[in-house]
């Protein structure tokens, strides 16, 4: 779920405004940034299970930033970074958007989610799964695009009017999301 991440930042910024929307999309994806240097240092691992291509193909061993502590240790060392220039409450939101990752990526994936970094104590995995329904998984992934891009839009509207302007800056900014968000979808 990548696109997915994107439209739940989108929602969040159509009911959160002291948060820029390029700090939530950062956050979104903050784990699976982390998650790269990572994979290419082989700590964590990618390993390809059928020949659906794409991320739902795979067991992911994100052991250290997708573990439940990983993540609280990534979301609140985010949020920190933010506290400067966003004050208490935008910082605050930016580290819980980006535990929403955890959150949304435990719907899709398969059990390979650890609790403990490295899978310490070797715990059960976490995952519902939703990646053996690749159809399901592209329609909760479609939601969340069109409603992140619907609210964004919706929210973004009411500024301009407010400020004197017009929606065009609002309607190119929804239509963006929608489209990127699609094209995420779509592209494996």
């Amino acid at each position: 779920m990548i696109a997915g991440h994107f439209g739940f930042a989108a929602i969040v910024k159509s009911r959160e405004r002291s948060a820029p929307l390029w700090a939530l999309m950062l956050a979104t994806v903050w784990l699976d940034i982390i998650f790269v240097p990572l994979l290419a240092a082989h700590l964590e691992t990618a390993q390809p299970i059928s020949t659906h291509a794409g991320y739902g193909g795979m067991i992911i061993h994100a052991d250290y930033t997708h573990s439940i502590v990983g993540m609280l240790a990534l979301s609140a060392a985010l949020g920190a970074m933010f506290l400067p220039r966003l004050g208490k409450r935008g910082a605050t939101v930016v580290a819980l958007v980006s535990a929403s990752h955890w959150v949304l990526d435990l719907v899709v994936h398969r059990a390979d989610m650890p609790l403990l970094p490295g899978n310490f104590v070797n715990l059960p995995r976490l995952g519902f799964g939703l990646w053996n329904h690749p159809r399901a998984a592209a329609c909760v992934e479609l939601v969340l695009v069109v409603a992140g891009a619907t609210m964004y839009w919706r929210a973004a509207m009411e500024l301009p009017a407010g400020a004197g302007r017009n929606g065009r800056l609002a309607s190119l900014s929804g239509a963006l999301i929608a489209a990127f968000g699609l094209l995420a979808s779509v592209v494996p």
